[in-house]
């Protein structure tokens, strides 16, 4: 979204659905680090972590180039958790809210 604010200035905004989402994700953790008794903004590394996503296989070929994303942040931060003698609940929420975040990444990565 684009606002014209006079003068050549002009304010860019994310699209709608990309606002709400953010907003229900800063709520979510902000609700569940309330839950944990130290280290409160560590789940914010933990929901960012398994949010990234990263290409295994790419193909380039005279039509284009094809890349096979996978949401390596996740899996790792899955692996850490389990192995981990600090488990707390809360993480594994904020890793969850972050793989729904990959996913959507990946929806959007093939459809555009």
């Amino acid at each position: 979204m684009e606002f014209d604010l006079g003068n050549g200035v002009s304010l860019m905004l994310p699209s709608i659905p990309f606002i709400i989402i953010a907003a229900i994700a800063i709520f979510l953790l902000s609700r569940w680090s309330k839950e944990m008794e130290t280290r409160r903004f560590t789940l914010i590394f933990y929901f960012l972590i398994s949010a990234w996503i990263l290409p295994i296989y790419t193909r380039t070929s005279s039509e284009g180039t094809f890349e096979l994303m996978f949401p390596l942040g996740f899996i790792g931060m899955c692996f850490y958790l389990y192995g981990n003698e600090r488990y707390h609940p809360a993480k594994l929420k904020a890793s969850l809210l972050g793989f729904a975040v990959a996913v959507y990444q990946l929806v959007m990565h093939y459809l555009f």
